[in-house]
C-alpha cells in the first residue's frame, strides 16, 4: 500500500453503527441501531461447538477454504432451499462472516477505477472495501416510502466501467425484499451487459411477506453470481463470525485467493458446529422466521395503534 491509499481510508471515519452500540452500552439504553439478536442461537448448536473443543476438532488450523463438513452443509443447504447445485469441492468457501467474504470478493475482482453499482442506502463496509480496492461505488437509491427497485435508473447507472452489481436481498437496512420482477430485471441487465453479481443474502431466512428468490437461481445467472451468508444471522450466532461464499469455481478461487492473506482461516470448532447448524437446522430456520414475523407484526400493530404510519 502507498502512502496516497491512506487517506482513502481514514477519509471513511469510525463506523457509525459502532459508535452506536458503545452509546448504548455506555448509556444502558436499547441497541436497535447494529444488526445482532438480542439472544443467543439454539442450546444445541452451542454445545456442538463446545464437544468439538473438547474432542480435538478444529482446535488447530482448518483447511483454508473451510471444513469438508462445513462446505457439504452449504452445498446441501442451497440444494434443499433453492435447488442450486454447488460442488463443495471448488464452489464453496468458509469465511471469517458475511463482511470477510463480501471484502475479499470485492478485493479480488474490482480494478482501479471499476464502478460497482449498489443499492442505497448500503451496508457501511460496502463503500469501505470498494474504496480499499480501489473502486468506485455508483449508488442506486431505493425511494421510500416502499423502497422498490426503480429498474430504469440501475439500467441507466451501467457504463463502460460498469462491473459488478452488488445486490442485497432481504435488504439491509430498508427490509425490502426484491421481486421477482425486479430480480428478473436484475439479471437482464448483469446478462446483457456481462456483469458479475455480488448476491449478499444473509437475511435469506427473514423475507416475511415476499418469498426470497436467490439471484443464482434465475436462468444464466448461476455463471457469474456469488452468493454470500452467514451462520450468524441464521442462527443468531454473530460472534462466531462464519459465513461463506457459493458461485462458480473460477469467482470462488479468486475470493480464496484474496481471503487467505486477510484471515487465513477461521473457528474451527465452530465450523463443525455450523455443519451441524446447516444440516439438522431447517426446522430453526422456519421457526425463526415465523417468531421473528410475528414480533414485526406485533411491533407495527402496536406502532400503527398509537398513531404512528408504518411502512
Amino acid at each position: 500500500m502507498t502512502w496516497s491509499a491512506v487517506p482513502r481510508l481514514t477519509s471513511l471515519g469510525t463506523t457509525v453503527f459502532a459508535q452506536y452500540s458503545a452509546l448504548a452500552l455506555s448509556t444502558n439504553s436499547i441497541n436497535l441501531g447494529q444488526g445482532f439478536p438480542d439472544t443467543d442461537g439454539p442450546m444445541w448448536i452451542r454445545e456442538a461447538a463446545s464437544r468439538a473443543i473438547f474432542e480435538g476438532k478444529g482446535n488447530q488450523y482448518p483447511p483454508g477454504p473451510g471444513i469438508v463438513e462445513l462446505r457439504n452443509a452449504v452445498a446441501g443447504h442451497q440444494m434443499r432451499w433453492y435447488g442450486l447445485q454447488y460442488d463443495s469441492s471448488d464452489e464453496v468457501l468458509v469465511t471469517a462472516g458475511a463482511t470477510e467474504a463480501l471484502t475479499a470478493a470485492l478485493i479480488s475482482l474490482v480494478d482501479t477505477d471499476d464502478e460497482i453499482i449498489a443499492l442505497e442506502p448500503f451496508y457501511d463496509s460496502y463503500r469501505a472495501a470498494i474504496t480499499i480496492a480501489r473502486g468506485r461505488i455508483v449508488p442506486v437509491t431505493l425511494p421510500g416510502p416502499d423502497y422498490a427497485l426503480n429498474i430504469d435508473a440501475l439500467a441507466r447507472a451501467v457504463t463502460s466501467r460498469t462491473k459488478i452489481l452488488l445486490i442485497n436481498t432481504p435488504h439491509n437496512p430498508t427490509g425490502a425484499v426484491l421481486s421477482r420482477e425486479e430480480t428478473e430485471a436484475i439479471a437482464s441487465i448483469a446478462i446483457e451487459q456481462d456483469l458479475i453479481v455480488i448476491s449478499d443474502e444473509v437475511y435469506e431466512h427473514m423475507a416475511f411477506d415476499r418469498a426470497h428468490i436467490p439471484l443464482a437461481s434465475l436462468p444464466g445467472m448461476r455463471d457469474r453470481t456469488l452468493t454470500i451468508s452467514s451462520a450468524g444471522k441464521l442462527f443468531s450466532l454473530t460472534g462466531w463470525k462464519i459465513g461463506w461464499v457459493t458461485g462458480p469455481a473460477n469467482l470462488v478461487s479468486a475470493v480464496r485467493t484474496v481471503k487467505q492473506f486477510l484471515t487465513f482461516v477461521s473457528g474451527g470448532p465452530f465450523q463443525y458446529a455450523v455443519a451441524d447448524a446447516l444440516n439438522e437446522g431447517d426446522g430453526w430456520l422456519t421457526e425463526l422466521h415465523e417468531t421473528l414475523k410475528q414480533a414485526r407484526n406485533q411491533f407495527c400493530d402496536g406502532l400503527r395503534a398509537i398513531g404512528v404510519e408504518v411502512h
